[in-house]
């Protein structure tokens, strides 16, 4: 999880892969409405983000029903996004990995990439960004680290946490 251009896609993908998991590309879930809006420069709104993310909610518990385990690439910027995607999966059975990385170096690697999200847009995830809960099972990376670092890193927290397959 985290706010767009912290590299949850590529840490994502490389954990999956390192852990045997599937991969599970939030982005590419987004109804054309959302790319729409947002290639226009306007954030999503709580209505806007619902579908999407009840549609990721049920690709989780759909390889959970299957005993696949999987890694999921989306912002999940609030806490009631969180609720959402871990719908009625046991409190432990999904871990958040938030990728968290300071304004500057975001919209930096942002401004240097070609995706719907404009670099503009960054302000509001910061604004609608509600870091993990005590409660919540996750943990925040906050390193600009290079990738390998990264992967080792967040592969370590997940399993610490128990998320071993």
């Amino acid at each position: 999880m985290g706010v767009s251009g912290t590299g949850k896609t590529v840490v994502g993908r490389a954990v999956a892969e390192a852990m045997g998991l599937a991969f599970i590309e939030g982005d590419q879930h987004h109804p054309q409405a959302n790319i729409d809006k947002m290639s226009a420069g306007e954030p999503l709104d709580d209505d806007d983000r619902r579908p999407w993310l009840e549609e990721l909610g049920e690709l989780l518990q759909a390889n959970r029903r299957a005993g696949i385990g999987s890694v999921l690439a989306c912002s999940a910027l609030k806490r009631s996004y969180r609720d959402i995607l871990r719908a009625d999966a046991p409190v432990d059975a999904t871990f958040f990995l938030h990728l968290d990385l300071p304004f500057d170096v975001l919209l930096e690697r942002m401004e240097q990439r070609e995706h719907f999200m404009p670099p503009s847009l960054l302000q509001s995830q910061f604004d609608t960004l509600e870091p993990l809960g005590e409660d919540e099972h996750g943990v925040a990376l906050d390193h600009d680290d290079p990738l390998p670092e990264v992967v080792v890193d967040a592969i370590a927290a997940v399993r610490e946490a128990g998320h071993t397959d």
